[in-house]
């Protein structure tokens, strides 16, 4: 049987006016913009569609700021489109979570907005960085892993899609790492632009924290399989989901295993929900054959719901 996926991305899909003309023309996206605005105690909304840049891109902005819309979007199609499973990168699983019913709304965006919040302190306290690599094997990038941290933490981040995988780690660990892998033939070696270094051992204060919020946090079964960055696997029961959102904090995203076990358990056609068109590369590079589609800006929906 053919199967809708949607799938949410997560931090870097990012910019300035994000969900502006879904709320001039949608009531109930402008209805999620505002109580995100109320349920936050700050102007959420205003960063999103005004920026400045710098503040978005503040890890605690950036999260419930893509959390938001991509929310807004997928309720916005709610009548028009009904998915069979869901995925999110890193923070988008929560947005999948939501659109599944295992987290209500309030929830979701206030345990993404401590979530940030949590990342980008703990990126204060424990220096890190991450880069992509391009070109090597999975098996590759973890051996060069494991020799590297003999120069300090590095571990693998993301596995995106088929040679492309983001390392993360301490600035020596990573460097380390970022010069054995152009010794072993890498296509791309790049450090990235970030406040932390994300899924990876030097983010445990961050995975503490939010643990106290995920055990006081009502989680409920999920209502459609989400695929869990943690094992690729879907999950819909609640304690199995509050287990993986803690584990996801400092383990590698298997976002190609995920997009692959999708497919293989009936995923024909994906559909990113939010800003940007990340995921709809990585899908493609992953599962060459799949229809893939992006929902974004309020004329995207309005061309699927009029179809």
């Amino acid at each position: 049987m053919r199967k809708v996926a949607f799938v949410f991305p997560g931090q870097g899909s990012q910019y300035v006016g994000m969900g502006a003309d879904c709320y001039e023309h949608n009531d109930e996206a402008r209805h999620l913009f505002d109580e995100a605005d109320r349920l936050l105690g700050y102007p959420l909304t205003s960063v999103c569609f005004s920026g400045p840049e710098d503040e978005l891109r503040q890890t605690q902005n950036t999260q419930p700021a893509i959390f938001l819309h991509s929310v807004a979007v997928a309720a916005m199609l709610r009548d028009d489109l009904r998915p069979a499973m869901a995925a999110g990168h890193s923070l988008g699983e929560y947005t999948a979570l939501a659109v599944a019913g295992a987290l209500s709304f309030k929830d979701a965006l206030l345990l993404v907005r401590l979530r940030g919040q949590l990342m980008q302190r703990a990126g204060a306290e424990n220096k890190g960085t991450m880069a992509a690599v391009v070109g090597l094997r999975s098996d590759q990038v973890e051996q060069i892993c494991r020799e590297a941290s003999a120069a300090g933490v590095v571990q693998p981040a993301n596995f995106n899609s088929p040679g492309q995988i983001v390392i993360s780690g301490s600035v020596e660990g990573v460097h380390e790492a970022m010069e054995l892998a152009r010794q072993r033939g890498a296509k791309l070696v790049k450090e990235l632009v970030v406040s932390g270094a994300f899924h990876s051992s030097l983010m445990a204060g961050a995975q503490e924290g939010l643990k106290q919020a995920l055990d006081a946090t009502q989680i409920s079964d999920a209502s459609i399989p989400v695929y869990a960055n943690v094992t690729a696997e879907p999950v819909t029961k609640a304690q199995e989901i509050r287990e993986l959102l803690y584990r996801q904090m400092t383990s590698p995203v298997q976002w190609e295993r995920t997009v692959r076990n999708m497919t293989r358990d009936g995923a024909c056609t994906f559909i990113e929900m939010g800003p940007g068109k990340v995921l709809q590369g990585l899908v493609k590079r992953t599962e060459p054959s799949a229809d893939i589609k992006g929902y974004d800006k309020y004329h995207d929906l309005h061309e699927i719901a009029r179809s």
